[in-house]
């Protein structure tokens, strides 16, 4: 009889390459855990001195361990990279805190960053500043953009709101506490409207008010009316509903000062107003102007917007403003209203021009990530802030009819605003859910 084993050898070798190349395509995260880890981590541990000295990123040692490698040691003195304190594998890569030597910052790691993922082999490596001394380079396995999946445990609480997800694998909050004013450009088919689908998504779970500027005849938040306490659908609307934001504004802080307080999180729960988020879809609309005698009104609605983005932090109205370009081109109070929104996200873009617009003034060497996102890749953004951080994000794909089915799930939460009455959606309808009741008359059974 002939021996089988070397034939069920040669066969299961082949199902577990089989395997190994499946998951590599179809299933990353497991490949990663299983095959991708141990490799980088042994690659990284062997050749990281030679990688770091060649990167141009090691000091000149001390004279005292030099003295010592020299004379007690017996060994060749080289110059000393930063010190390796902690590593850590995760599900998308590899997490490695190092200590910075007299002589480097974390710019110089940074700098290096696209040098250090091709001689460890890994998808992308960025650099975060822990604390003074520190950093933390995180190194991704696998391109987690491509199919983007939201962790279970994220979810909308205390106004923050998960949107995306980092090309670290970690999960791109929009947190109102921290950065109420932000800016999204984006071409057409660039994701910008997924983007704002996943933010009303989330917001129509929390408990706040939520106010739409759609001046495109309402075509992209109309379907969201059961949660909108307003909405203006054309410039002269947009208008009155911004006075009538900024008169709320000052109803707020005569409240505010009433109660010695500064700010809205600090009233007691019982006369704290209600928070407001204010989505602006197409900014642009708000500044175009077909005759001369409507650049007041224009003019007026603007520095109003301005006013909101500079003090309406405080008493909890926050702006979420959206647009393909941004620039001093729109008119008079475009950039004094752009410097007010501190959370940047920029998508895709038709030229450099608008990055810059975006993200030249928070985070100058982002601009160059977002001329380099493909026109076949929806969604990829870049998000930065007033603190220079950016990282590469993408939103997870929502469906019109997902958001607007939320939005009718969570329309009890919808607040009465007695000020906000003349913008109210058309034909708005807010059913607070119901037990379900039996039927008046029972069924015969068939055949009685």
């Amino acid at each position: 009889m002939t021996d089988v084993t070397p034939w069920l050898e040669v066969g299961g070798l082949a199902a577990g390459a089989g395997g190994i190349g499946y998951a590599k395509v179809r299933a990353p995260r497991v490949y990663w855990s299983l095959v991708g880890l141990p490799v980088t981590w042994g690659r990284f541990t062997w050749t990281y001195r030679d990688t770091m000295e060649v990167c141009g990123l090691t000091v000149k040692p001390s004279g005292f361990r030099a003295f010592v490698r020299r004379n007690l040691a017996r060994a060749e003195v080289r110059p000393a990279p930063p010190k390796v304190r902690r590593v850590r594998g995760t599900s998308t890569g590899l997490l490695v805190t190092l200590r910075l030597p007299a002589g480097l910052e974390p710019a110089d790691i940074a700098a290096a960053t696209e040098r250090l993922r091709h001689a460890w082999g890994v998808h992308s490596v960025t650099v975060a500043e822990t604390k003074p001394g520190y950093v933390e380079l995180r190194m991704t396995g696998y391109d987690v953009l491509r199919r983007v999946r939201m962790p279970r445990t994220a979810k909308p609480r205390d106004l923050v709101v998960p949107v995306a997800l980092r090309e670290d694998g970690t999960v791109f909050e929009r947190n109102y506490r921290q950065q109420p004013m932000a800016l999204t450009l984006g071409a057409n088919q660039s994701g910008k409207s997924m983007f704002q689908r996943n933010l009303i998504k989330g917001l129509a779970q929390l408990p706040v008010g939520l106010v739409g500027i759609d001046c495109k005849r309402g075509v992209e938040q109309s379907r969201y009316a059961p949660r909108l306490s307003a909405l203006a659908t054309d410039r002269q609307t947009a208008g009155r509903l911004v006075d009538a934001l900024v008169q709320e504004m000052e109803d707020r802080f005569d409240l505010l000062a009433l109660y010695g307080v500064s700010d809205l999180w600090e009233l007691p729960d019982d006369v704290r107003p209600v928070p407001l988020v204010v989505l602006i879809d197409e900014v642009a609309e708000l500044f175009w102007v077909t005759s001369k005698k409507e650049e007041a009104d224009r003019d007026h609605t603007v520095m109003q917007l301005v006013r909101l983005g500079q003090m309406a932090r405080a008493i909890g109205i926050y702006l979420e403003v959206c647009g393909q370009r941004f620039g001093s081109d729109l008119g008079r109070g475009a950039t004094a209203l752009r410097a007010q929104l501190t959370g940047r996200v920029v998508h895709r873009v038709n030229d450099k021009q608008t990055a810059e617009m975006g993200l030249g003034d928070v985070a100058p060497d982002a601009v160059v990530s977002v001329t380099g996102i493909r026109a076949d890749r929806p969604g990829v953004a870049v998000a930065g802030d007033a603190s220079g951080y950016w990282s590469r994000i993408r939103t997870p794909e929502v469906t019109p009819a997902e958001a607007t089915a939320v939005c009718r799930q969570f329309a009890h939460l919808t607040p009465n605003l007695p000020f906000l009455a003349p913008f109210r959606p058309v034909g708005q309808m807010v059913i607070p859910p119901m037990p379900s009741e039996p039927p008046l008359v029972e069924a015969a059974p068939v055949g009685e």
